[in-house]
């Protein structure tokens, strides 16, 4: 068992010198790209991290450009890599309790100042007002249980109660078509990498991708080459009339990720033509991205238009240029819609986090990202 990075200008020249020396059956578990300083004509590389459960049977040719990750072995890092996608957001990370339970009991004014003291903090982290409003008001209906030590953990355990969140469900043996939908930028097709992988390295699972943007330039070519690198099946679709030859070319896989145009909410027109798609291939699942340093009325637009793709949940992507995350209770809050995962770089599929409650009630709260 190894694991192995391979470094190039190219992905397709990293992914040339990783099939060279670990064979046909090494798989891709993570990409990033390393930027180059321009001042000094330095150009980009790409970093591949590949893995096989087995040392390659042919003698390996000399390589100048790889470096082997000692001791490590295929399996650990698969473990590593589901750790920090489903670890994180999973976990329970509640704030530490001040004091040591012995202080007296805090009086009213205390508490009253303390209150004002955490709404001023989600005020500043862009919580929508009536939201604050809320959660004072069911602070204050449990003041007899409220000391100052507590404060900040009842506030995030009543914050918490408030955001829906949902999991990423993988289902074996059933083909299963899940489209990602959103406005222009987001990420979508950065967000389809990430899921693709995951869910193909740690879920075992069948993949296929279908793309629908035919319309910005070089997406498909986007999308291609990450198909080449990770040796996940993809197909384009020129016309809604295309979806269901390509769904039964794909019958024998367990997941397909539809890749959708981005498109801007206040263009019904447009929005109605990828429902005419995601119809045609009989989409089962629907998921918004939107950009979570978009502000709350630009995003509660965006929820608001996208329902005519009939959307079951959102990924807040971008989180990693953020500087506060309010917007992701006002979205979830008002809509109702559950969030799955948060994006927080452009490294596939490492920067991506399954979330609960709990940990978007920190995040929000603390406007800090845990790791």
């Amino acid at each position: 068992m190894q694991v192995k990075k391979y470094l190039a200008p190219s992905l397709k020249e990293a992914t040339q010198q990783m099939k060279k020396e670990l064979g046909l059956d090494a798989i891709i578990l993570g990409t990033r790209i390393i930027e180059g300083e321009k001042q000094r004509g330095m150009k980009n590389m790409y970093e591949i991290t590949a893995g096989i459960d087995q040392a390659p049977t042919s003698k390996p040719a000399k390589q100048s450009t790889p470096t082997s990750v000692s001791g490590s072995t295929f399996q650990a890092e698969l473990e590593k890599l589901s750790k920090r996608i489903y670890g994180r957001g999973e976990e329970s990370s509640s704030l530490e309790e001040k004091g040591n339970g012995t202080e007296r009991k805090s009086s009213s004014k205390e508490i009253e100042k303390a209150v004002d003291e955490l709404a001023n903090t989600l005020e500043d982290h862009e919580v929508n007002k009536n939201i604050i409003k809320d959660l004072t008001k069911h602070l204050w209906d449990s003041y007899n249980f409220l000391e100052s030590s507590n404060l900040e953990n009842y506030l995030i355990s009543s914050m918490a109660s408030l955001i829906p969140t949902t999991s990423f469900k993988v289902r074996k043996n059933k083909t299963t078509k899940i489209a990602l939908v959103g406005p222009t930028g987001v990420g979508k097709t950065t967000c389809i990498a990430k899921l693709a992988v995951i869910s193909k390295i740690i879920h075992k699972l069948k993949v296929g991708l279908i793309s629908i943007d035919t319309y910005r330039l070089g997406a498909i070519d986007q999308l291609r080459i990450f198909s080449e690198v990770s040796d996940i099946e993809m197909e384009v679709a020129y016309e809604p009339e295309d979806m269901p030859k390509l769904i039964r070319k794909f019958k024998n896989k367990e997941l397909i990720f539809i890749d959708t145009v981005g498109r801007s909410q206040k263009a019904k027109q447009n929005l109605e033509s990828i429902k005419r798609y995601l119809d045609a291939a009989g989409v089962e699942e629907t998921i918004l991205v939107v950009n979570s340093t978009s502000s709350t009325r630009t995003l509660n637009d965006i929820a608001e238009k996208f329902k005519v793709l009939n959307y079951k949940s959102v990924i807040f992507s971008k989180v990693d240029e953020a500087v506060a995350f309010g917007n992701i209770m006002n979205l979830s809050t008002t809509h109702n819609v559950p969030v799955m995962f948060l994006t927080n770089g452009q490294t596939i599929p490492d920067d991506i986090v399954s979330v609960n409650p709990n940990y978007l009630a920190n995040l929000i709260y603390t406007g800090k990202l845990f790791s």
